[in-house]
């Protein structure tokens, strides 16, 4: 049974060109975003903070590759520019752009399982479902 609110393995994917190319178990996302004081002369506290660029840093784990990026010989290494597309129920949260910085991989032979992979993306939107 889940529990309303929250992604289950089939809510939660990779998409490359259009396509499922992998399911992933859970996920752990972390946005930070960097700010800088403003400072004026004569004062002795900044008089304001300007915003920063966000940095999206993504960690997910148990990834399966689906039948048919196994059968067009997909290959998680190479992957580039692509998305990971969370459905929650009441909207999509689209992480896009992204790049893998770490893989760490444990499966048995034949099969397309990745234990943990972490990912940059670039961009963040919610999509209201």
């Amino acid at each position: 049974m889940s529990i309303p609110g929250f992604p289950t393995s089939s809510d939660i994917y990779l998409e490359a060109d259009g396509m499922r190319v992998a399911v992933v178990q859970s996920y752990a996302a972390r946005t930070a975003k960097s700010s800088v004081a403003v400072e004026a002369f004569g004062e002795s506290e900044p008089v304001a903070t300007s915003p920063g660029q966000a940095s999206h840093v993504i960690e997910l784990s148990r990834l399966y590759a689906t039948d048919q990026a196994i059968r067009d010989g997909l290959n998680f290494y190479e992957m580039k520019d692509f998305s990971l597309v969370i459905c929650k129920p009441d909207r999509k949260v689209i992480y896009s752009g992204c790049q893998w910085s770490s893989i760490q991989e444990s499966a048995s032979i034949g099969s397309m399982v990745l234990e943990k992979v972490s990912l940059v993306a670039s961009r963040r939107i919610e999509v209201q479902t």
